[in-house]
Parts: C-alpha cells; sequence; structure tokens
C-alpha cells in the first residue's frame, strides 16, 4: 500500500519503479567480482556472436561491449552500480565472452617523432 502526501497521489508515482530489480539480484547477492583488476576506466570489447546463449543484463554487456566500452559507460548505460556492473562484467570475462582491451604501448621511435614535431612547432 503506498501512502500520499498532500503534494502527491497514489497516480503520480512512475510506473517503472513497479518492475525495478534489485541491484544485488542481478549479482546473485555477490558483491565482489570473480577477477580482480576491472577498474572504472578499463575498457572491455567483446565479439559479435557472443551474445547469442547469454540472457538479460548479460546480453546487453556483450552488445554494448561489440566496440571497446569502458566499465563506468556499462554500469551507466544498465542503470545499475558500478560495484553491480564490476561483478557482472567479470563474470563475463571470467566466461570468455568480453575481454580487457590492453592500451597499446607507444615504441621509443614513436615517443621521440612525436617529440621532435612538437619541438619543431
Amino acid at each position: 500500500m503506498t501512502t500520499s502526501t498532500p503534494f502527491t497521489s497514489p497516480d503520480d508515482e512512475p510506473a517503472e519503479d513497479e518492475f525495478a530489480i534489485r541491484p544485488f539480484l542481478l549479482t546473485g547477492g555477490r558483491t565482489v567480482p570473480v577477477r580482480d583488476g576491472l577498474r572504472v576506466e578499463t575498457l572491455l570489447q567483446s565479439h559479435p556472436d557472443d551474445a547469442t546463449t547469454l540472457q538479460f543484463e548479460e546480453r546487453r554487456i556483450v552488445q554494448l561491449c561489440r566496440r571497446p566500452t569502458s566499465l563506468a559507460e556499462v554500469a551507466a548505460a544498465l542503470r545499475v552500480p558500478i560495484g553491480v556492473a564490476r561483478v557482472l562484467v567479470a563474470d563475463l570475462v571470467a566466461a570468455g565472452a568480453v575481454t580487457m582491451v590492453e592500451p597499446g604501448r607507444l615504441s621509443l621511435s614513436l615517443i621521440e617523432r612525436i617529440r621532435d614535431r612538437v619541438r619543431a612547432l
């Protein structure tokens, strides 16, 4: 039963709250990811055909990560706390459906060329 104040009525409540799922249900109550090292800025990527056997949030994550996407972007797209996204993504990384994109390293010669061109300006 919902209560109303003089300023609201039961009809003013958003309908989407009726179907909201608590974040701890998405992770099965887990708060610690199975894989450590997922930071907010960690880039994730999946392959197009990896989502065929997944359901719900896992499928959405794999679809989001078809291009490199950060963990923060995944959390925002799913509208869940970053901790929940970290647990869900860690499960997908452990299953091999999503991979962590390692930032590329610049070669010394490339760094020197950049330095030289900046000096030339």
